[in-house]
């Protein structure tokens, strides 16, 4: 069932990305709306998607999804996007993406597992310290609604974010400590960053809504893109398929869809890794539905809400059916949503924010995730390599980008140790 699922959503996207239907990269969807246009010809758009997502399946992807064993969404669907977008959009070219999709999205599958097992037989196994690469991002993702105030408000009011968020989380810590909360005699204990989360989230979306009176409406979305939100809607039943099947391989712990869920899943964590992919999926909601209406091109995970099903389901045939009617509910509201966001052109802007702000706390938690997952895989030398790594790669321009540069330092730490235990000039570290 697992293969099955992987396969079916690596076709199915690549059927989406081929008939420019829907791309997962945000960055390609206006180049996919140019396409349609006509102001790019296939052969530029299919080099597009390939120069802008490769680096990213490679250096993003690739290395979250080891160092958790989980499928980190982005590893299948940027690659889908490049495959679906390289290949003609014709009777034969569209099966032929279909056909590709689908072995990529196996191989993806069966070469995690095959690394996973050979892992086993390095000197040194590096694949349990990998793990520390996500830890800070765990409890460092609740002060990215402060970040995000501070960058559209200003500095004071991320700052009275921020201490709010902390002192919630605190006050969370002490109510779990004293056993204040049981329901029949068991205590309950509160997921003291998810509660930190919601009362960021609360002061966010207060200061956004509140702009409303100071910025007033600006372009009408819904009336200008009329045609395009149609395009949309009559591909919803391609959209139900594979938002289907992204929810029920999330149920089955195959996948998740950002760094931070991903983490916490792999920790067994699934109700707080649902809480991480609810917060995540309210701050793209104004990306994705304004890339969509503007352009007549989705998202193939919509406004990521069917992670959040995958999580939360009991079991992978009601997360399914769930995902499936959550991504319909999506399209079919877009000229809503659409209003909405001109009501509040705060909250519509804060979108922006926010995914702006989980960029840079991820860069930051990741460097340090990766600097002390290298220092376990070779301690000392671990260090002195991801501080280099990072600055090397800063003089030279970022070819990777800096939220990678942490986990992929980490497996070259790796690699580099079991090469020199080999060589007899290292020892292996207890």
């Amino acid at each position: 069932m697992e293969m099955l699922f992987v396969i079916l959503i690596g076709a199915v996207a690549a059927v989406l990305a081929n008939m420019n239907i829907a791309v997962f990269n945000d960055g390609l969807r206006p180049i996919v709306g140019e396409h349609l246009e006509g102001r790019i010809k296939r052969r530029e758009l299919g080099l597009t998607a390939f120069a802008m997502s490769f680096g990213l399946v490679i250096g993003f992807g690739i290395p979250f999804t080891l160092t958790a064993s989980i499928i980190l969404i982005h590893s299948i669907l940027l690659g889908t996007d490049i495959i679906g977008l390289l290949t003609p959009k014709n009777k034969w070219g569209t099966p032929v993406a279909a056909v590709v999709g689908g072995l990529y999205g196996w191989a993806l599958l069966v070469g995690l597992e095959g690394f996973v097992n050979l892992f086993e037989y390095l000197p040194v196994n590096f694949l349990e310290p990998m793990g520390e690469v996500g830890t800070p991002v765990v409890v460092t993702f609740m002060a990215f609604p402060a970040l995000a105030v501070a960058m559209q408000f200003s500095v004071k009011k991320g700052i009275l974010t921020f201490i709010v968020a902390a002192l919630v989380r605190q006050l969370a810590v002490f109510v779990n400590e004293a056993g204040l909360l049981s329901i029949g005699g068991n205590v309950i204990e509160i997921n003291q960053e998810g509660m930190a989360l919601i009362a960021g989230m609360i002061f966010l979306f207060a200061y956004a809504m509140k702009e409303k009176a100071e910025g007033g409406s600006s372009v009408d979305f819904a009336s200008i893109f009329s045609e395009k939100v149609k395009s949309i809607r009559k591909n919803v039943a391609f959209f139900m398929v594979i938002g289907g099947l992204i929810a029920g391989a999330t149920n089955l712990s195959l996948m998740a869809g950002d760094p931070i869920s991903l983490n916490l899943l792999a920790e067994g964590s699934q109700t707080d890794a649902g809480i991480a992919a609810a917060a995540r999926a309210i701050g793209f909601i104004p990306l994705v539905a304004s890339t969509a209406i503007a352009t007549g091109v989705y998202s193939p995970v919509g406004f990521t809400l069917i992670f959040v099903v995958g999580f939360f389901s009991p079991n992978v045939w009601i997360a399914l059916i769930i995902g499936a009617a959550v991504i319909f509910l999506e399209v079919m509201l877009l000229s809503s949503i659409a209003k909405f966001l001109d009501k509040y052109p705060g909250v519509r802007n804060s979108g922006e924010n926010i995914r702006n702000a989980m960029t840079k706390l991820l860069e930051v938690a990741l460097l340090i995730g990766g600097a002390n997952a290298s220092n376990m895989i070779a301690p000392g030398f671990g260090f002195f390599f991801i501080a280099g790594f990072y600055l090397l790669n800063e003089v030279a321009g970022r070819p990777i980008v800096r939220m990678a540069v942490g986990p992929v330092g980490a497996i070259a730490v790796g690699v580099i140790a079991n090469i020199l235990v080999l060589m007899g000039i290292m020892t292996i570290p207890e």
